[in-house]
């Protein structure tokens, strides 16, 4: 079987593309691209497709005016439409702070994109090979790459509503090289692969040969590991998905989760559970390292404390309240340390008693009642309190804690620190700016709703008219 009836066969075995397709080639002017492009061409026909050449010109070496004229002959001898750029990445590099690199290959990607969108393609056909997969898994390996890492490249992936698909992978380049002298397909050679200031350079001029004389097969035994790692990957991915959406609840700026059956998961669907939720949050959560993973699984697992919290990256910041796992993404954040300087505070005249205050999360209602003999204005659980009116000092006031705060604690000698109060009771540390309480007009604390009352304005019988507050969590 021909290498071209290969790449065939592969492709649609593995999806790559349907009939009537449009499919946008990227074309760098070597060997493999140049394969690929012939390739495509001389399936077009009998799979119905739609072949654009693309190149771009980065004009970071001097052969490459030439390499853009090579392909655009070759593309105009084989009838296929040639779409073309030149890069101008100073600014751009300066602007993004990145390196030469990085910057040619957004730019490129970006050139890509904009000529599918203009063909109406399904997809963008890419030129990496076997050698190329294998090159990469070991650059992964050094690195320190999990499972996910080592899966290397696909051949399919989606990416703005166009799939990447690479025909190729699983072809190494002496067998494109060797395609391309067949059928006289031309193609240039790039001089900067000779060059070992780059990375991959130096793992395919040096490393790979050194460890190939342990084990002649490197090469490909590299790339199986990448087709199982992917495989695996893929399972516990899709194991991860299913978890993910029966466990953890998502707002748009938030995913929580209980840590109980956190922990009742293995621990690699714990990490892979992290990173989805981060995913969930930001599109810009992969440079969030290995370390910053494990001490979020590990608060989770109650190793940190009932309360936790760290800036996960991204503009995440991950907490952990009493067996609740929270990701706050920072734009949506409320939480403690997050509330404006002033708080809130809301003044409660007598004159004007009857209605509702709403603070965040909380509604309260105060309405003032003659003294009943058949009791309907005294609480009947610790979301109301029951006040003699008269024995008030007005106005009184709605607001969120200060830092020393105290109470009379009803019950008990001497008084009691809101803060310890909360810790006491569970309250998350979210919640604790945004926590409502009452005060009289000489700043004593009333009530703490849902907690605890004072000693002060006691509710009992000779008293004329009493004011009853109820509240209520939003």
């Amino acid at each position: 079987m021909g290498i071209h009836t290969e790449m065939v066969k592969e492709s649609l075995r593995n999806g790559l593309w349907r009939e009537g397709d449009s499919i946008v080639v990227a074309v760098s002017g070597g060997p493999d691209s140049m394969a690929l492009l012939h390739m495509l061409h001389r399936a077009s026909s009998a799979c119905g497709l739609q072949i654009v050449a693309a190149h771009v010109n980065h004009g970071f070496r001097e052969e490459s005016a030439a390499e853009l004229k090579v392909v655009r002959a070759y593309a105009a001898q084989l009838g296929v439409p040639c779409e073309t750029a030149e890069l101008e990445l100073r600014e751009y590099i300066a602007d993004n702070r990145l390196n030469l690199q990085a910057a040619a290959r957004e730019k490129r990607y970006q050139f890509l994109h904009e000529t599918a969108s203009r063909h109406d393609a399904a997809c963008i056909a890419l030129a990496h090979h076997a050698d190329d997969q294998a090159e990469t898994v070991m650059m992964r390996i050094i690195r320190g790459a999990g499972l996910t890492g080592l899966a290397a490249m696909s051949m399919k992936r989606k990416e703005k509503n166009v799939e990447l698909i690479r025909p190729l992978l699983r072809m190494y380049k002496s067998d494109l090289i060797a395609y391309c002298e067949d059928n006289a397909v031309p193609y240039c050679t790039d001089s900067s692969n000779a060059e070992r200031y780059y990375f991959r350079n130096t793992v395919r001029l040096d490393i790979l040969p050194f460890l190939t004389a342990y084990n002649p097969q490197l090469s490909q035994s590299l790339v199986r590991l990448a087709d199982v790692a992917g495989e695996e990957d893929d399972w516990m991915e899709s194991q991860a998905k299913k978890w993910f959406q029966s466990h953890v609840q998502c707002r748009e700026a938030e995913c929580r989760l209980n840590s109980k059956a956190f922990e009742r998961l293995h621990v690699a669907l714990q990490r892979r559970m992290i990173k989805l939720i981060l995913r969930y949050l930001s599109p810009d959560t992969d440079h969030i390292s290995f370390d910053s993973v494990e001490k979020m699984r590990h608060a989770a697992l109650g190793e940190a404390g009932s309360t936790w919290r760290m800036d996960a990256g991204a503009g995440i910041r991950c907490m952990l309240e009493y067996g609740t796992m929270r990701w706050i993404r920072e734009d949506g954040y409320c939480g403690e340390q997050r509330t404006s300087e002033e708080g809130f505070s809301f003044v409660i005249d007598r004159a004007d008693i009857e209605g509702v205050v709403r603070t965040p999360g909380w509604r309260l209602s105060f309405t003032l009642k003659p003294m009943s003999s058949d009791g309907s204005c005294m609480p009947k659980s610790r979301h109301e309190a029951c006040f003699d009116a008269d024995c008030l000092a007005w106005p009184l006031q709605v607001r969120n804690r200060k830092q020393g705060d105290r109470i009379q604690v009803l019950g008990l000698n001497g008084s009691k620190k809101v803060q310890d109060m909360f810790v006491d009771e569970k309250i998350p540390p979210s919640e604790r700016e945004r926590y409502p309480l009452l005060t009289d007009a000489e700043d004593a604390l009333l009530w703490v709703p849902g907690i605890r009352r004072s000693g002060l304005a006691l509710a009992q019988s000779g008293m004329k008219l009493a004011l009853f507050v109820a509240a209520d969590k939003e």
